[in-house]
C-alpha cells in the first residue's frame, strides 16, 4: 500500500512539474492568459537582421518592417488591381515614358513631422539610385536593354514625375511598391565621409537603435523589440487611415521551430498558425472545439526547382573550369534535362511531403498571378513518365551497362552532386535521389548549410545540381535579375558581377538571351493583353530549355482563431508565415 501511494505520490509530482513547466514555456497550456487577450500573437518565423529596410537581405526583417513603413501604392492580393497609400492618385503621360503621382494633402510621419513629396524625391535619388547603397530595388528599376535609371522631379508641392527612356509597365508597381523614408532622419547618413569615403546610412537603423528612434508611416510602429523573443507593435497615431488600426497591440513572436509554434498555437498563445501538410489533419480534428477556421487561399507564391549550373566558364584565377566538362556536357543537353523532368514523380512530392495539399508547378510565374499561364492553357508540363526518359536519353547518345547504370556516349558514368539546404527541403532532396537512380543516374546527395551553397552559387560558381525556391507575386519582372544574363541571380549560367575579370568560356545561349529580351519586352508593353502574350511565351520557353526544373507549390493553409474579425488570407499577399492573413493588418478585429 505504502509502495502504491509513493508510485500515485511520483506521478502527481511529474504531473505537476510538466504542467509548470508547460505553463511557463508556452504562456499556459489550454487557456489563452488574460494578458493576452487584447492584443494580436502572431509567429515570425525567425528573428530579424536589420531595421534598415533598405538593406533588408532576408525575408523575416522586410516582414516586421512592412507594417511600419509603406509605400504610394498598394495592390489588393483579392481583387489584385491597385490602390492608392500615400499617393491618391497617378497617371502615365508621354505615351507610358512618364509617370505622375499626386501625394495626399497633409500627410504626417510617426513623429509628427511632414510627409512630403520630398521625402519622395529623396528615397529614390539619394538612397535607392545611389550606388553606394546595395538596393534589389535599384536593381528592378533599371529599364530595358540601355539599364538606366528614371529620371526624378518634383513637378510641385504635391506632384512628383518618374521619367523613363522607353515605355516600362512595371515602373507602377515597382515604384508605387517601394516604402517612402524619412528624409529629416535619413538626409545627414547619406553624405559621403571625406575621410573613409563611406556614408553612415550603411550603419543606420541597426538592431541596436533603440526603436522609439525609428520613424514610419505605415499602420503601426514598434514600442518594443527583444532579440530572439519578440516585436510588440502599437498604432501610429499619424497614420493616414484615420481609425486604423483597429487592434491596439500588436505582437509577432518569434518562434523558430515549427513544432513549437504548432504548440503555441494549439495552446492559445498565437491567433495565427501557417499549416504544413502534416499538421492539417490534427488541426482539422479541432478546428470547432477550439474556435480556429483553417483558411486555404490555394498555392502559394514563389516557386522550388532543381537547377544544373550550365556555366561553361572558367576561373579566371586558376583557369580550371567551373564544372567538370564531362558533367558540363550532361547538364547543357537539353534532352538530358527533359529527361530529369519526366523522371520527377511529382505526385510522390505531394502526396508523401505535402500530405496531399500541394500542386504541381510548372511556369516561373506564381500560380496566382494575372500573367500565369496554366497546362490548360498551353503550357508544356513534364509528366512523371521514367522510361519515357529513358527513352530520351537512348535517343541522345546515353546507354546502360549491364547494372542499368547510365553512361554518357563516352562510357562516363553519369554521376554528380545535389546540394540542398539542410531543413525543410531534405526529404524533398532524398526523393529526387531515389527517381533519378530508377533511371540509371548514380546521385551524390548532400544537404547543407544554406550559406554553403550561396557561396558556391555567388563566388567559387563550383557546383553541380541544387534545390531551391524563390518567392513570386504578382509581377513577372520581379524575377528580372534572375533571367537578366548579367543578373546577379542568373544563378544556373552566373557571369561576372562588380570587379570581377570576365569568365573565358562563358557562353550565352540563344535561348538564354530570348528569355531574356522576353522579359524586356514584357515591361516595355503598357497593354495587359498583350503583356500576357509575351509573359506566355516567355514561360513557354522556359518550359522547353528548363533552366530551372520546377518542383511543386504548397497550398497557402493559415489556422486563424475565431476572436479575430475581418480576415481574409490571401497567398499572393505573401506566403512566408502567416503574411497572407495580415495584409489587411489595419483593418482587422478583435471580439470582445
Amino acid at each position: 500500500m505504502q509502495k502504491r501511494t509513493r508510485v500515485k505520490q511520483w506521478k502527481a509530482a511529474i504531473l505537476l512539474l510538466i504542467i509548470g513547466m508547460c505553463s511557463l514555456l508556452l504562456w499556459g497550456c489550454s487557456i489563452k492568459s488574460e494578458a493576452l487577450k487584447d492584443r494580436l500573437v502572431v509567429p515570425l518565423d525567425s528573428d530579424i537582421k536589420t531595421f534598415n529596410p533598405i538593406l533588408v537581405n532576408d525575408a523575416y526583417s522586410g516582414i516586421a518592417m512592412s507594417y511600419t513603413l509603406t509605400g504610394l501604392i498598394v495592390e489588393n492580393p483579392l481583387t489584385k488591381q491597385l490602390e492608392p497609400e500615400l499617393a491618391e492618385k497617378w497617371e502615365f503621360q508621354q505615351e507610358g515614358k512618364q509617370l505622375i503621382f499626386t501625394m495626399r494633402p497633409d500627410l504626417k510621419w510617426s513623429d509628427g513631422q511632414p510627409l512630403t513629396v520630398d521625402d519622395v524625391l529623396f528615397t529614390f535619388q539619394d538612397i535607392i539610385f545611389n550606388e553606394k547603397i546595395p538596393s534589389g530595388s535599384r536593381d528592378v528599376l533599371r529599364i530595358g536593354k540601355s539599364q538606366t535609371l528614371p529620371k526624378i522631379e518634383k513637378l510641385d508641392d504635391r506632384r512628383i514625375s518618374f521619367f523613363m527612356s522607353e515605355p516600362f509597365a512595371p515602373a507602377l508597381r515597382t515604384i508605387g511598391g517601394t516604402s517612402i523614408l524619412p528624409k529629416h532622419v535619413f538626409a545627414s547618413t547619406v553624405v559621403e565621409n571625406p575621410n573613409d569615403k563611406k556614408i553612415k546610412f550603411l550603419e543606420t537603423w541597426t538592431l541596436n537603435t533603440p526603436v522609439n528612434q525609428l520613424v514610419g508611416n505605415g499602420a503601426y510602429i514598434m514600442q518594443e523589440y527583444r532579440p530572439s523573443e519578440r516585436i510588440i507593435y502599437q498604432p501610429n497615431p499619424y497614420y493616414w487611415k484615420k481609425g486604423t488600426p483597429k487592434i491596439e497591440k500588436f505582437v509577432m513572436q518569434v518562434v523558430e521551430s515549427p513544432d513549437t509554434a504548432l504548440l503555441r498555437f494549439r495552446s492559445g498563445d498565437l491567433d495565427m498558425y501557417r499549416l504544413r501538410g502534416e499538421d492539417y489533419q490534427l488541426l482539422k480534428r479541432f478546428e470547432q472545439r477550439d474556435r480556429y477556421k483553417i483558411y486555404n487561399a490555394g498555392p502559394a507564391t514563389g516557386q522550388s526547382f532543381i537547377m544544373f549550373n550550365l556555366n561553361k566558364g572558367r576561373d579566371p584565377k586558376t583557369n580550371q573550369p567551373f564544372v567538370d566538362p564531362i558533367k558540363s556536357k550532361w547538364f547543357n543537353d537539353v534532352n538530358f534535362r527533359r529527361a530529369v523532368a519526366h523522371a520527377l514523380n511529382r505526385e510522390a512530392m505531394i502526396t508523401n511531403l505535402s500530405r496531399g495539399l500541394a500542386q504541381t508547378q510548372n511556369s516561373p510565374v506564381s500560380i496566382g498571378s494575372p500573367y500565369y499561364l496554366s497546362p490548360e492553357q498551353g503550357l508544356k508540363a513534364y509528366d512523371y513518365l521514367p522510361e519515357k526518359s529513358k527513352e530520351i536519353l537512348l535517343k541522345a547518345g546515353y546507354k546502360y551497362n549491364s547494372e542499368q547504370q547510365l553512361l554518357d556516349s563516352e562510357e562516363n558514368l553519369v554521376r554528380f552532386t545535389l546540394l540542398t539546404p539542410a531543413g525543410g527541403r531534405v526529404l524533398l532532396g532524398a526523393q529526387i535521389k531515389n527517381d533519378l537512380e530508377k533511371i540509371g543516374m548514380k546521385i551524390d546527395f548532400n544537404p547543407v548549410e544554406f550559406r554553403i551553397i550561396s557561396d558556391k552559387l555567388n563566388n567559387s560558381k563550383q557546383w553541380d545540381a541544387t534545390i531551391l525556391g524563390f518567392t513570386g507575386g504578382a509581377e513577372p519582372n520581379s524575377s528580372i535579375n534572375l533571367w537578366a544574363t548579367d543578373g546577379d541571380s542568373h544563378l544556373f549560367n552566373k557571369g561576372n558581377v562588380g570587379e570581377e575579370k570576365p569568365f573565358i568560356g562563358r557562353e550565352v545561349a540563344d535561348w538564354e538571351q530570348k528569355i531574356h529580351d522576353l522579359m524586356i519586352k514584357g515591361a516595355q508593353e503598357l497593354d495587359e493583353t498583350k503583356r500576357k502574350v509575351i509573359y506566355a511565351e516567355y514561360q513557354q520557353l522556359v518550359q522547353e530549355q528548363l533552366p530551372l526544373i520546377h518542383l511543386t507549390v504548397p497550398l497557402y493553409l493559415v489556422a486563424v482563431r475565431d476572436r479575430i474579425e475581418n480576415a481574409i488570407p490571401s497567398a499572393l499577399a505573401g506566403s512566408t508565415g502567416v503574411t497572407g492573413a495580415l495584409w489587411n493588418v489595419e483593418q482587422l478585429k478583435l471580439k470582445s
